[in-house]
């Protein structure tokens, strides 16, 4: 079990005195322990407490040690309230980019004499860095998404749609013991892979045409993803020179990874790379639509951004995707997404399938 009460003590030192309320549940867990669908959490300087409902008594006794954990019948909201009003509290800190506008009405009209002030991404930025256990699970993680991979990848044949595949990848994560899915998977063959979002159809994979495939799984509650491209048949010279230049791109970022490099200077390296390359006239770097990659770990989507502008610096034991991408409308897409931790001398790509195009 992760040692959850450094957590509150480092974020305490951030507070310095000051009290909070954490709504956002990844950040319970990730503070806690707790898991459940429904919790208020008030770290104050010399107390913690969990508010959750009747549904998770067992369930929070069992994995939070030191801290309180009080049980509403219904809504906890007033209780948290309550405790706010009972430690006598001027000042109750936030998270802005995470509290629904009602709730934040509930504790206001709750809380006549308690100014509500917002803070934001503080347990966010606490997570930024993994602990060599994090690590550890978004690499059991990573592996198990791949092997779902290479377990579809081996089973494709005619006839398959792109949701049938997006279905067996899933389904295959579960077998392999995952919690499910850490985002909805993506299977677009063909022009549809031009589409960076795009949705699965109940449409043949097409002949002759690149399918992205983006999957992630959910092991531990540490989340993992990739991207890997598949060809129906040879690729022809354009899907080919798209593909490569892709590639390089996505090797050129992780070679700039190391402490210390800003998240922009990465990002920019596979720009560059595709700047320099175009097909049918086109110049790739300018359907390129998307940041190079983001943080990963409790959340699919967390800090920091690999994108322009972004001048934060990587630091040892950060974790980030690297995942460049080009979508020519009327064409084609392709994407290749690795998850890469930082080390003290570079980087550690996590993901160990191969990044060539698998020719089916």
């Amino acid at each position: 079990m992760p040692d959850h009460s450094d957590r509150l003590a480092r974020l305490r030192r951030r507070l310095r005195g000051r009290s909070m309320y954490v709504s956002a549940l990844p950040n319970i867990r990730y503070l806690t322990g707790f898991t459940g669908s429904a919790g208020h959490l008030l770290v104050a300087p010399d107390e913690t407490t969990l508010f959750t409902d009747g549904r998770y008594r067992l369930q929070a006794s069992e994995q939070t040690q030191g801290i309180d954990v009080e049980i509403a019948s219904g809504d906890s909201r007033p209780a948290l309230a309550k405790r706010v009003v009972a430690l006598r509290l001027r000042r109750l800190s936030f998270e802005a980019n995470r509290l629904d506008y009602d709730t934040y009405a509930f504790l206001d009209g709750s809380l006549p004499i308690c100014r509500l002030d917002p803070l934001r991404s503080v347990v966010e930025t606490m997570r930024m860095r993994k602990s060599p256990a994090e690590i550890e699970a978004i690499r059991s993680s990573v592996e198990l998404n791949s092997k779902a991979f290479e377990d579809v990848c081996a089973r494709i044949g005619p006839g398959w749609t792109e949701s049938l595949v997006a279905a067996e990848l899933e389904f295959a994560m579960r077998r392999l013991g995952a919690e499910g899915a850490a985002f909805p998977t993506i299977v677009a063959s063909g022009t549809h892979g031009a589409l960076p979002h795009a949705e699965p159809r109940a449409r043949q994979l097409r002949e002759k045409s690149l399918v992205v495939v983006d999957q992630g799984a959910i092991l531990d509650g540490y989340c993992s993803d990739m991207t890997r491209m598949i060809a129906l048949g040879h690729p022809d010279e354009t899907q080919t020179k798209l593909f490569h230049a892709v590639l390089e791109a996505q090797v050129a970022a992780i070679d700039a990874i190391c402490p210390g490099v800003e998240c922009r200077t990465v990002d920019n390296r596979a720009r560059q790379v595709l700047r320099m390359t175009t097909v049918e006239g086109i110049r790739l770097d300018t359907k390129f639509s998307h940041s190079t990659g983001h943080g990963v770990g409790l959340e699919i989507h967390e800090g920091p951004r690999v994108a322009p502008r972004q001048r934060r610096r990587l630091e040892t034991g950060m974790v980030v995707t690297v995942e460049p991408g080009v979508y020519l409308e009327g064409l084609a897409g392709a994407r290749i997404e690795d998850v890469v931790v930082v080390t003290e001398t570079g980087c550690e790509v996590l993901t160990r399938t191969s990044r060539e195009l698998r020719v089916l």
